[in-house]
C-alpha cells in the first residue's frame, strides 16, 4: 500500500514477500503515541540482525538507506513502546520474532491461501479468512491508507 500511494517509485523485494511496514504501540483510547524520545538507533547493536531486517522490513523507497528508515520508525514508534519494548535492539528483534513465528508470518499465511503480492486486487474477506484460519478464528484488525485518509 505504501508503494501504491507514494509518488516515489518503490523497489519491490526480489522474492515477492509481504513485508513489514511498521510496529506501532497503541493506546486503548486515543491516538497512537509518537516521538516519545529522540534516542536514535545504535546501528552497531543491530548489525547482526540487519540482514533479516532488510528482507522482512526493507526501505522500499530507498534500498540504499535501510538504517535511516529503521531509525525513523524507532524514533516515531518504537521509542513509545517502553514498557515492554526495552530499547532499539529489542524493538527490531520483536519485529523479527513476530514475522517468523507461525501465527504472525503474514507472507506465509497468505501464500498458503494462494494470495501473493504480485499486483492486482483481492477481496478483503479473502485476506481476513486466510488470517483467521491461522489464528484460531480471531478477527484481524486492518488499517487501510488511501492518500491522506485512513480507514
Amino acid at each position: 500500500a505504501v508503494c501504491y500511494f507514494n509518488p516515489t517509485p518503490c523497489k519491490d523485494p526480489p522474492d515477492k514477500l509481504f513485508t513489514v511496514h511498521g510496529l506501532w504501540p497503541s493506546n486503548l483510547n486515543g491516538p497512537h503515541p509518537e516521538n516519545c524520545t529522540n534516542a536514535t538507533v545504535n546501528s552497531q547493536r543491530i548489525t547482526n540482525i540487519q540482514a533479516q531486517l532488510k528482507i522482512i522490513w526493507p526501505n522500499v523507497l530507498d534500498r540504499t538507506n535501510h538504517v535511516g528508515f529503521w531509525n525513523k520508525q524507532w524514533i516515531k514508534h518504537g521509542s513509545c513502546g517502553n514498557p515492554p519494548i526495552m530499547n532499539d535492539t529489542h524493538y527490531f528483534q520483536t519485529v523479527i520474532n513476530m514475522y517468523i513465528t507461525q501465527k504472525q508470518n503474514v507472507s506465509g499465511i497468505l501464500s498458503k491461501a494462494k494470495i501473493e503480492p504480485v499486483g492486482g486486487k483481492r477481496p478483503l474477506v479473502d485476506i481476513e479468512n486466510a488470517i483467521r484460519k491461522s489464528i484460531n478464528n480471531k478477527k484481524p484488525k486492518f488499517k487501510c491508507q488511501m492518500k491522506n485518509k485512513v480507514t
